[in-house]
């Protein structure tokens, strides 16, 4: 029992570790590409996070993995960053150098990166493999449920709800859901033959939302790239809404961070187990990921994308950047801050292993 542990978990690494690294090197590359373009001095580009392992330096760049693989970084010359190197000599290839709106971008660009290779694999995803969409036709019908009891089946059609025509899944929601324990007319058709009787939803205890315990049957919709291109977009868009709101309700206590919360153990679990339904549901979870790790880096906390981009914020408006001893502690502070916050995941995800 215990080697076969052993061995799912190695087989877990051997899926996450490629997958992560993947997605830090392109938020790295985003950063390094940028640095070279503003004439900013990049001394070391890692993937991982220190002692060093192994690599090779080539001109002015040490190319490196180092042993902790759970991120990376580019150092540039004359940023105070999370090593705390406060070495600042005022040479034209420093970061400090360059003008603020260079700067902005350096930092932007790793974010921008990951933003950029998930529209990629949700636009490579829906182009070659499709898109599921659910339909009007019932795939299963839950045991002693409203729907059950008036004797609808699997591959049943739903017609008509409450004298409402209906053409897709979401009409059937928009009416059941508000109409918790109240009677409603349903039309279905079964073998060519329309049937018809009347159902109450259910009150859902969790949601309170009015449910007849049926789920729909799938199908995959081929599409063209400039659709699947459009989808990826709005697919972006909406993911990126709902993960601000989810960080919002958080902070206000409206939803509980230790069960929305996921670190990299978790992480790993479900990006093996995505790996084992299909290439495409792998790359869409590695999409998505790739997307919560740009709005994790653009958050406003010092040691991220989004404390440098604030920090930069504040010199343009003071027209002077803040100082060298300030930037060092509020760096220290950060770096605490995302310990803490690391070790809050870690202990969570262990928790939630334990109890499943």
């Amino acid at each position: 029992m215990f080697l076969e542990q052993i061995i799912n978990g190695l087989n877990i690494l051997i899926i996450f570790i490629p997958v992560l690294g993947l997605l830090v090197f392109i938020h790295e590359l985003g950063h390094f590409l940028a640095a070279k373009w503003a004439g900013i001095r990049v001394e070391r580009f890692s993937l991982g996070f220190p002692p060093r392992l192994f690599g090779k330096k080539i001109g002015d760049t040490d190319y490196c993995i180092s042993w902790i693989p759970l991120g990376g970084y580019v150092k540039m010359a004359g940023m105070i960053d999370e090593s705390m190197d406060s070495e600042i000599s005022g040479q034209p290839w420093e970061f400090m150098s360059k003008p603020i709106w260079k700067r902005m971008i350096v930092i932007a660009a790793g974010p921008v990166m990951n933003v950029l290779l998930a529209l990629f694999f949700f636009t490579a995803v829906y182009s070659f493999y499709g898109m599921r969409e659910t339909t009007t036709i019932i795939e299963q019908v839950m045991p002693n449920s409203p729907a059950a009891a008036v004797g609808l089946q699997p591959d049943d059609k739903i017609l008509m709800i409450d004298g409402k025509n209906i053409s897709s899944w979401d009409e059937i929601t928009a009416v059941i859901h508000p109409n918790a324990e109240k009677t409603l007319a349903i039309e279905w058709e079964r073998n060519a033959q329309r049937m018809q009787s009347f159902v109450t939803p259910r009150r859902d205890s969790a949601s309170t939302r009015g449910l007849i315990g049926i789920a729909p049957k799938l199908v995959t919709r081929q599409m063209g790239f400039m659709e699947a291109l459009q989808r990826s977009g709005r697919e972006t868009w909406g993911m990126t809404q709902a993960t601000f709101q989810f960080i919002g309700r958080i902070f206000t206590g409206k939803e509980s961070a230790r069960e929305g919360l996921a670190g990299p153990i978790f992480m790993a679990k479900t990006v093996s187990q995505a790996a084992q339904q299909g290439f495409d549901t792998l790359l869409y979870l590695t999409a998505f990921i790739s997307l919560q790790l740009a709005i994790l880096n653009v958050l406003p906390i010092p040691a991220l994308d989004g404390g440098h981009l604030l920090f930069l914020a504040i010199e343009g408006i003071l027209r002077r950047p803040i100082s060298l001893r300030l930037r060092l502690v509020i760096q220290q502070i950060g770096m605490a801050l995302l310990l803490v916050l690391m070790a809050f995941v870690l202990f969570n995800d262990v928790q939630k292993l334990i109890t499943q």
